[in-house]
């Protein structure tokens, strides 16, 4: 047996208004929910058993998997009582399931090709207490870049260098294995972060590694990756998985057209628009004559509207002839 932690407690804020109506987690990438997508990838890699971490309710997976398997692999729930952040969710999770012996974690916002078995044996091989899966960044002072030495053991973190001062190109990619040990160096019921306080105690330990990696991986939490995760799909990047482009519960009326995009069942394309680039969700509908560019939708753009760069959510809509670029509706900053 192999067992799992999936961090999925956060609120889905980036991505609003999408996630007023829709769990993070649950909304689909190539008409498949982000967790299954996860929690199949770590199956391919040998975890039998998976616990959400979750920040709130679990109704909306436990509606989605009634019959509490994802993918193959067993699922239960952990309910942080308060915001425990990934640390202390990984804790409050491992304590909730007894989990006793090497364990992964992934971030619930990561789609990844990553081999986890490989990952596993890597950290097993040096006998590390914890290991990270690494990717290469073209821009690493947007992130936290780690210093490893030849054997891969991980020196120091460094958080944002400055253009031109960073040890290396790579990034905590979000996919880690653990030892049980690394859980008594994390606070029970304590707000604490795995990545600025729990793996810089592991260095002192000299007992943390990284494995790099060029397999596909993304961060689908921001509404412009969300839209790319599924345009992968479309347009052929992860060799090993495909979607069909429209669901046969999706309607595109003789006229439409339909170009690299998504279109889940019970959304609707009218004859005479045109939708590029877009992800169309449940919901979503585009009228005659609209024409809709590089968008996610649950709502409805009206006859003629003209959109690109929209991210509109469910029962939002664009009235017709309405020229939007850039915007998110409803204002993901309202009260």
């Amino acid at each position: 047996m192999m067992r799992a932690v999936v961090l999925v407690g956060g609120f889905g804020t980036r991505l609003r208004p999408l996630t007023w109506s829709v769990p993070k987690p649950m909304l689909p990438v190539g008409h498949v929910a982000i967790i299954e997508r996860l929690v199949a990838n770590l199956a391919r890699g040998g975890v039998t058993d998976v616990v959400l971490a979750l920040g709130f309710k679990p109704e909306p997976f436990v509606e989605a998997f009634p019959d509490a398997t994802c993918a193959g692999v067993r699922l239960s729930y952990a309910v942080e009582p308060e915001p425990l952040d990934t640390a202390g969710a990984i804790r409050f999770a491992a304590d909730a399931a007894g989990i006793d012996d090497t364990f992964v974690v992934a971030n619930g916002d990561v789609l990844t090709d990553l081999d986890i078995g490989r990952l596993v044996a890597f950290h097993r091989e040096r006998d590390a207490a914890a290991t990270i899966h690494l990717i290469a960044v073209d821009d690493p002072s947007a992130f936290g870049v780690v210093a490893l030495d030849a054997d891969g053991r991980i020196q120091r973190f460094v958080e944002k260098p400055p253009a031109g001062t960073a040890p290396s190109n790579l990034v905590n990619a979000g996919t880690y294995v653990l030892e049980p040990s690394v859980l008594e160096l994390i606070p029970a019921g304590q707000k604490v972060s795995i990545e600025r306080s729990t793996c810089p105690l592991i260095v002192e330990q000299n007992a943390i590694f990284g494995m790099a990696s060029d397999d596909y991986w993304i961060d689908t939490g921001r509404p412009d990756l969300y839209l790319q995760a599924n345009l992968d799909l479309v347009q052929g990047r992860r060799p090993h998985l495909s979607c069909t482009p429209i669901a046969d519960g999706a309607t595109v009326e003789p006229g439409a057209q339909v170009v690299d995009s998504v279109v889940d069942d019970g959304a609707h394309v009218a004859a005479g628009a045109r939708v590029e680039r877009s992800v169309l969700l449940r919901g979503a509908s585009v009228e005659a004559g609209a024409v809709v560019a590089d968008s996610v939708l649950m709502g409805c753009v009206g006859a003629g509207a003209d959109v690109a760069g929209l991210v509109l959510g469910a029962g939002a809509t664009v009235e017709p002839g309405e020229r939007l670029r850039d915007v998110r509706r409803p204002d993901p900053d309202r009260d």
